[in-house]
């Protein structure tokens, strides 16, 4: 399993699941298949991991065919973060052939909905992250630097001067200790962070060695820690799917940011910017999409725009949008659910989604 001394882990986090199958951008690259690629020069295939619904497992091995099946771990039921790393770690400690490839694994934690469009200077920034945690007992994820008072994004709060009680007393330059991650903000709060210059966009990327983040997951989540610890022996082999069907579901719903980075005294970020973006915000993906003379963007299905600017369409592929007089909205369809809202409300979303299902149930999922 090893690669130069290293192991990568790329798990695919299905917050949007079916998203990161999809050809946003017409490249004839699905998002999955963009974060693999990407990923290659610096982890041999063979050591990539995929974590995802059991229901993904066919169309990721149509989409990466040179994975071999067992590299893909699918979850039974949904835990949220914590519990897929700790699946995955469990699975990359059961490979290793020796204590010493154990012990010099090092991982890449990244969800597969991300664009990046520096991709070079990505793998460069996530060479300098693996040099930092393999000589450091540390956690280090990539702050992204904002651009605008995004509310879509979590935000970590760092210390960009050296201080005196700092139980970690590590130096890297152009590495900070994380003081505080914070949750999705409003856009009053998201405009002072951009002011403020002490706060990055958490991307939810992580690299840390093997040891450190087993360490972390006994310290930290000794519920999950323990459930994992039974399977060893058992993980890695052909009695691994059952073991995971049984036991799985008994883990925690948890994230990984709340179960060990907002605990963690060892986290320390990375300030980086190489065109990242996290799709499941309409911001990003305005920002990154073509854009007619007027500003407007139309996505999957065929649109028509007069006397409008500055508007993102999508619908289900195959339908026609005409839109007329209306600026800087959002038009929607998913599932014969058609959402009109405007950009800077974005963040209002999930209000409108929370309401939707009180009120109709079922007939909105």
């Amino acid at each position: 399993m090893r690669n130069n001394g290293r192991w990568g882990w790329k798990p695919v986090l299905a917050v949007q699941p079916r998203e990161q199958f999809l050809d946003f951008f017409g490249t004839g690259r699905s998002l999955l298949q963009m974060t693999v690629d990407r990923f290659r020069p610096l982890v041999s295939i063979e050591n990539v991991v995929i974590v995802t619904n059991v229901a993904y497992k066919d169309l990721i091995l149509e989409q990466v065919p040179d994975l071999r099946e067992e590299q893909i771990l699918c979850e039974p039921a949904r835990r949220n973060t914590a519990p897929c790393i700790a699946y995955a770690v469990a699975w990359i400690e059961s490979r290793g052939k020796s204590q010493e490839s154990r012990d010099t694994a090092n991982i890449v934690v990244a969800a597969s909905d991300h664009l990046i469009l520096e991709e070079e200077k990505f793998r460069e920034t996530i060479s300098k992250a693996f040099d930092f945690v393999e000589r450091n007992k540390a956690i280090c994820t990539l702050g992204m630097q904002p651009t605008r008072p995004e509310t879509g994004y979590g935000y970590i709060q760092y210390l960009n001067e050296p201080i005196e009680d700092l139980r970690l007393k590590i130096e890297e330059p152009g590495i900070f200790p994380v003081k505080r991650f914070r949750e999705k903000p409003d856009l009053a709060t998201a405009k002072e962070y951009l002011q403020s210059g002490d706060y990055l966009w958490n991307s939810g990327i992580f690299i840390w060695s093997l040891e450190t983040i087993s360490e972390a997951i006994e310290k930290y989540l000794p519920e999950v820690a323990e459930i994992f610890a039974k399977g060893k022996g058992v993980i890695g082999t052909p009695n691994e799917r059952a073991f995971i069907e049984e036991n799985f579901p008994k883990c925690p719903n948890i994230s990984v940011d709340y179960g060990i980075m907002e605990k963690a005294d060892n986290v320390f970020v990375l300030p980086s910017s190489f065109g990242w973006s996290d799709l499941g915000t309409w911001g990003s993906l305005y920002e990154l999409s073509e854009k007619d003379e007027q500003g407007n963007v139309g996505l999957h299905s065929d649109t028509m725009f007069y006397e409008a600017k500055g508007n993102v369409v999508t619908l289900e592929s195959g339908k026609l949008a005409v839109v007329q007089g209306v600026d800087d909205m959002i038009i929607a369809e998913e599932k014969g659910v058609l959402l009109v809202c405007k950009k800077a409300e974005e963040q209002r979303i999930k209000e409108f989604v929370k309401a939707a299902q009180e009120k109709f149930g079922g007939k909105f999922n």
